[in-house]
């Protein structure tokens, strides 16, 4: 299955600003890319378009990231990438086991602890006393999962960067990210090492849901590698192209600004398409509107789009 993703992001800065910007595919893909997968960054001035210098470094979680400085004024961020991949869709592992502490990897183990959207230390009785009777291993995992799901009520307005587990779980309402790091904090409170993943997940052989957006879901670690897991889109789906992982959507910002950048423009789109370039349709389906989504980035619905870095 090839499956293309591309994006159009622009900013309004007020002075010069240093940026860190996570756009291309993380580096498991590579060898899976058929072109493309370049970030190219332009400041905008009228009709004159010039190339901000970029330069490029991996993070802590092995994520492949670009930092720039910005001029003052319009700043456009744009690329595209078309991957080949097994198109599959996500497995569902009923038998898979989860490892004792003492055996896990050591670098795994970070992914037990409380981080900055996932307060884990607040969350062990209360997790406790709603899965501590399930089975451990994927029952356990996917128990936590649809309860999240079924408890959570998605909604583009209530997106704001500031929403922990705690308040997710108090509310019962957010978005994508807001599912997920919901379900990651429950996860660790069981011993089931959990992160957070964001990427692409466009509507492919699936019914249309609006303007593209980046996606937000999780892995857990069992049976000694990492599944797929989505609280939100609690169900088995294709085409997830992944761009980053990290403990929550603090390490995965698509976007972080060192002062202020306010958001003009956001395309994301991510289909299928044949070998000639032509695309696949979506199923027909209800849909959101741009200004929904576009509203929801201001806010950080996804971690898309952060301001100062958390």
């Amino acid at each position: 299955m090839l499956i293309k993703s591309e994006y159009d992001i622009q900013f309004h800065l007020p002075v010069p600003t240093p940026m860190v910007a996570m756009l291309h595919l993380h580096p498991s893909l590579e060898r899976h890319v058929k072109g493309g997968n370049h970030l190219k960054v332009e400041h905008i001035d009228r009709d004159t378009k010039t190339d901000v210098k970029t330069t490029e470094y991996h993070d802590v979680f092995g994520n492949r990231c670009t930092r720039f400085v910005t001029p003052a004024g319009a700043i456009r961020l744009s690329g595209q990438s078309v991957v080949d991949i097994e198109g599959e869709e996500d497995p569902i592992n009923a038998y898979a086991q989860q490892a004792q502490i003492e055996d896990l990897p050591s670098e795994v183990l970070q992914f037990l602890l409380p981080s900055r959207y996932c307060e884990v230390d607040r969350f062990v009785p209360i997790s406790q006393d709603m899965f501590g009777w399930t089975a451990p291993g994927w029952a356990r995992a996917a128990a936590i999962r649809d309860w999240v799901h079924e408890k959570v009520t998605f909604n583009y307005k209530t997106a704001r960067p500031t929403k922990t587990a705690m308040d997710v779980f108090t509310e019962r309402i957010g978005v994508c990210r807001d599912y997920q790091h919901l379900a990651i904090t429950l996860s660790r409170c069981q011993n089931i090492p959990a992160r957070y993943v964001t990427g692409y997940l466009g509507d492919i052989r699936w019914p249309y849901s609006g303007p593209g957006d980046f996606s937000a879901w999780y892995e857990v670690f069992l049976d000694g590698r990492w599944m797929t897991m989505d609280a939100r889109h609690n169900e088995p789906r294709r085409g997830r192209i992944l761009m980053a992982t990290g403990r929550d959507a603090a390490d995965v910002a698509i976007t972080t600004s060192f002062g202020n950048a306010f958001l003009t423009n956001f395309y994301v789109d991510s289909y299928e398409v044949l070998a000639d370039g032509s695309t696949v349709p979506s199923l027909p389906g209800p849909a959101v509107s741009q200004e929904q989504v576009v509203t929801a980035m201001n806010r950080g619905s996804t971690g898309a789009v952060q301001g100062f870095a958390e």
